[in-house]
């Protein structure tokens, strides 16, 4: 009697362990994120994230001076692991939005058609396609805004992309996220400790968490510190047997396959 309920405790504990490692056999998933193409991610990011082993996804906006001025590095890098995500043509945004008055009459997304937002981001498509030779990859909103009317554009855009990556802030249990507009934290000047009680937060939960970065030590208005972000790449690298960290276009498509 005694051995059969040791045993069925053990069962029950067993299950209970394996039920959360649902994210590739690990407790939560972390994605690091890096939009609009910046020097900081070739000379920042990108090392300390390879010097960890992890691969982080950079969203690409295809004017930028970044990109055109060193190719060869994002080509480099796409070969070594990491997602060149689609960020757009110029990166419109809504400038009839409160706050927006940075925002260009010329990458003032509310003046732009359905199809000229759906024609540029297949353009950058094309240009990443040929870039990194793949044709899997997520969609990051500029500015979090999809909407043109009162029309979503990105219901045009669905089927050519694995997700897209929003900008409202939650943990996300795999059974229960939206790919068509995934949430992430959105950092700026937050400390270590914040972003590293997010990651414990998330492996307690069982959930995802996205980051979503621009400046790393710099370039940006909206930046977190290159110490700042080697702390929390080496605390990932301390819990790896709990966290999986992987580009948003491999967690999406792990999603899409466990649904």
């Amino acid at each position: 009697m005694f051995i059969a309920l040791t045993s069925t405790i053990i069962l029950m504990q067993t299950t209970a362990t394996q039920g959360q490692r649902v994210w590739n056999n690990k407790r939560c998933a972390v994605v690091l994120t890096y939009d609009d193409a910046l020097n900081v991610h070739l000379d920042n990011a990108i090392p300390a994230l390879d010097a960890a082993g992890f691969k982080g996804t950079f969203y690409i906006i295809a004017q930028s001076e970044v990109l055109r001025k060193r190719l060869p590095e994002w080509r480099k890098a796409a070969l070594n692991g990491h997602e060149l995500g689609n960020h757009s043509l110029s990166h419109p945004c809504d400038a009839s939005k409160e706050g927006r008055s940075w925002v260009s009459p010329e990458t003032d997304l509310s003046k732009y058609s359905i199809h000229r937002t759906v024609n540029e981001i297949r353009v950058t498509n094309t240009l990443l396609e040929a870039i990194d030779g793949k044709t899997e990859r997520t969609f990051a909103y500029p500015c979090g805004d999809n909407m043109i009317n009162g029309v979503n554009y990105y219901n045009e855009l669905e089927k050519e992309f694995a997700g897209a990556r929003g900008v409202q802030s939650s943990f996300q249990q795999k059974d229960n996220i939206n790919l068509n507009n995934i949430d992430c934290f959105f950092i700026n000047n937050h400390s270590a400790e914040y972003m590293i009680d997010l990651v414990d937060k998330a492996i307690e939960s069982g959930s995802l968490l996205v980051f979503l970065f621009h400046g790393v030590g710099g370039e940006h208005n909206i930046d977190v510190s290159l110490d700042a972000h080697n702390q929390l790449i080496n605390y990932l690298k301390k819990k790896e047997n709990d966290i999986w960290v992987a580009p948003l276009v491999d967690v999406a498509k792990y999603v899409k396959s466990n649904e």
